[in-house]
């Protein structure tokens, strides 16, 4: 595969930013492509510094995309930047305008972990008609549910304020909400959850399995041992890449 560092202006975010792509050796274009979200504290080229995920899709005609999603958590702030709208149509538009990607919704899969698994999630229930599929690793999925300073959290308080607001559930953070107008308008997405049992984020990931259950929101669901480290995500990515390359029918070897 190849590796490309892409520097652009971001018209959303009114700043420029930086992605990593890695570009399949086989199949022929236009290739299906998988954005690949990192977490909280992490930047565009953790992926590929903490895991083997170039090596888990050598031989998948399939583009990886891993953009810098800063502390924004892939959704539009309540004061702050719309990093959902980044995230969602405007880094999608820009691959597809510049790299042989292909432009459909049937050509676009989406993962991350930690704060990328809910933004991953977060993304393809938000724009349905634009995402086939969705990961999500050790995600903290009810942060769009609760009030600021109801639990720990790695944001202070104000920061939470300004990306989540002070009455996230039922508003477009609320991965539940979102589910249930992504299937009432028939868009819904495949979605796959997964999270380690020593992970302080479990009974997040549980509850989001008992809520999309109750609410007839189709999903796979799996735990494993581990916890919130790179390890885990090293080993489970290889689930994720598998469920996006057979929702998009792609075939090893091209």
């Amino acid at each position: 595969m190849s590796l490309c560092q892409l520097h652009w202006f971001s018209q959303v975010l009114a700043k420029q930013v930086a992605t990593y792509v890695l570009l399949p050796d086989v199949g022929r274009p236009p290739f299906a492509t998988f954005y690949l979200l990192h977490g909280l504290s992490d930047d565009h080229t953790i992926w590929l510094r903490r895991t083997r995920v170039e090596w888990y899709v050598r031989d998948l005609p399939l583009i990886v995309v891993m953009p810098d999603g800063f502390r924004g958590f892939y959704t539009d702030n309540a004061d702050g930047p719309a990093y959902g709208r980044y995230i969602g149509q405007e880094l999608p538009a820009f691959i597809e305008r510049n790299l042989p990607a292909r432009a459909s919704r049937g050509g676009r899969c989406i993962g991350g972990l930690s704060m990328g698994g809910y933004g991953a999630l977060r993304t393809a229930l938000a724009y349905p008609a634009r995402f086939a599929s969705a990961t999500s690793h050790s995600g903290p999925l009810l942060l769009g549910q609760i009030a600021p300073g109801s639990r720990p959290s790695p944001l202070n308080s104000s920061e939470w304020m300004r990306v989540f607001g002070p009455s996230p559930a039922g508003t477009h953070h609320d991965l539940l909400h979102l589910a249930r107008v992504a299937r009432r308008g028939g868009r819904l997405p495949k979605l796959r959850l997964d999270c380690g049992t020593e992970d302080a984020l479990i009974e997040d990931n549980r509850s989001m399995h008992r809520q999309f259950t109750s609410a007839g929101i189709a999903h796979e669901y799996a735990e494993y041992p581990g916890g919130h480290t790179w390890d885990y995500w090293d080993q489970h990515v290889r689930e994720a890449v598998e469920f996006h390359a057979k929702n998009l029918k792609l075939r090893r070897g091209g």
